[in-house]
């Protein structure tokens, strides 16, 4: 496993999470077998926007004696209870006896992510606050019941009102190229805004923890994706992880057959991860725009393309330890020998000698 530091809270977290909404449906034993290969293989992040509520007594059974050793993302807003399905809510008494029970099921007394949940539209973030649910949030990170604060939304200007509070140290976002580009239910703001977004996470050390990052199944039907063919979950999985501020995918799992497949992208190849194909369906506003995907490499100077374009958009973004991360490179943008390498390769027609030019000047 590999692991991605929260800058804001000092937490290792796994760059493979799990996502859990489908795990009750395997039925205790197999759930319980499912979390404890999850843990063997170095999964420590799981988010708790589940379907059913059984789902948390499971996970009280799992990891009671590592629960030091796990992550978890309880949301404020979901409502769970004795036999009851997901429900959202922002009613602050139904929230405290929703989040009391949870802890219960959990056998712990504390979480490690409360997350403020699900809010996509102005009236959303309104209610949360009038309601008094976000003070009741507060109330109790104070108390240390809650250790960080999140944010779980498909919405980037809703994202940015609440960033703006300087609240939230961790955001789950629905990240795919599907919505990114501006195709399915949740593509919400442009691919710039979006991308805009998760540059301002970075520079802020905001963690992101990506949810949807399959677009619910569609882009791995070639019947349903926009791109006219599917993509692998592998493709997906690097997609979201090459995104400025993302630190773990939370792939949803059945039982451990999904778990061991989703786990072979630790494995798989380079090729296997390409996802280049996305470049045929590049929206007009992101045209020319490094993703820092490195589908430009080699670089026959030694540059690593795609890092020093994200260590620029960084430091243009307001990163203050972007710039010091540029300098401390072996190979920088000067190194540029305008041979077009790159720009031969670029799946999203980025003109990078130029910008090597441009970020050599800058720095």
């Amino acid at each position: 496993m590999e692991y991605r530091i929260n800058r804001r809270t000092g937490d290792k977290i796994s760059i493979i999470g799990l996502g859990t909404s489908s795990l009750p449906a395997a039925g205790e034993k197999e759930a319980a077998a499912t979390l404890e290969t999850a843990f063997e293989n170095g999964i420590n992040y799981y988010d708790l926007a589940t379907a059913e509520s059984s789902c948390f007594s499971m996970f009280g059974t799992a990891f009671a004696d590592v629960r030091s050793q796990v992550l978890y993302q309880i949301h404020f807003g979901a409502n769970y209870g004795p036999g009851k399905s997901y429900g959202w809510t922002t009613d602050p008494d139904t929230i405290r006896r929703s989040v009391d029970w949870q802890l219960k099921q959990l056998k712990t007394d504390y979480i490690d992510y409360g997350f403020i949940h699900c809010l996509d539209e102005e009236g959303d973030w309104t209610s949360y606050v009038e309601s008094g649910v976000l003070r009741y949030l507060e109330e109790l990170k104070a108390a240390g019941v809650v250790r960080h604060m999140g944010l779980s939304t498909h919405t980037p200007a809703l994202a940015s009102k609440v960033l703006d509070t300087n609240l939230i140290d961790m955001m789950m976002f629905s990240i795919n190229a599907g919505y990114d580009y501006q195709h399915g239910d949740y593509s919400n703001g442009s691919a710039a805004e979006r991308m805009a977004l998760y540059r301002r996470c970075e520079a802020e050390g905001v963690g992101i923890s990506v949810m949807k990052a399959f677009a619910g199944g569609q882009l791995l039907d070639a019947a349903t994706s926009p791109f006219g063919q599917a993509l692998s979950a592998y493709q997906c999985i690097q997609y979201a992880l090459d995104k400025p501020g993302v630190l773990t995918v939370l792939p949803g799992i059945r039982n451990r057959a999904d778990l061991k497949q989703i786990l072979g992208f630790l494995d798989a190849s380079a090729e296997e991860r390409d996802y280049s194909v996305i470049s045929s369906l590049t929206p007009k506003d992101a045209e020319g725009a490094c993703v820092y995907c490195n589908h430009c490499q080699p670089c026959p100077a030694g540059l690593d393309v795609g890092l020093i374009n994200k260590y620029y958009d960084l430091s243009r973004a307001g990163d203050s330890l972007a710039a010091e991360h540029y300098r401390s490179l072996a190979v920088k943008a000067d190194a540029c020998i305008g041979c077009g390498h790159c720009n031969s390769r670029c799946p999203f027609h980025v003109d990078q000698v130029s910008r090597m030019q441009e970020i050599q000047a800058y720095f």
